[in-house]
């Protein structure tokens, strides 16, 4: 990804944690949030909200980053919490 969609997507990551991944306590107290590459670039992120975790596929460009967020967030149940 060039610079610019790399601080775009760095904006549209900071956005979804401050409104998905607040600051949780977990049994050994706070949980620092931390993004895991995982996957195919097909796949949909998922939400660990119990571990304060993130998992992102390797996505090739800022629009498809932005485009699978969107699907996850909007049109699954849960966006894919475990």
């Amino acid at each position: 990804m060039e610079s610019w969609n790399i601080f775009r997507a760095f904006l549209l990551l900071e956005n979804l944690v401050m409104c998905v991944f607040r600051c949780f306590l977990g049994s050994n107290g706070p949980q620092r949030f931390c993004i895991e590459k995982v996957g195919k670039e097909t796949w949909l992120p998922r939400s660990h909200t119990c571990f304060n975790r993130l998992d992102l596929p390797p996505y090739k460009s800022y629009e498809q980053l932005a485009e699978k967020l969107t699907l996850a967030i909007e049109e699954t149940e849960g966006f894919g919490q475990e």
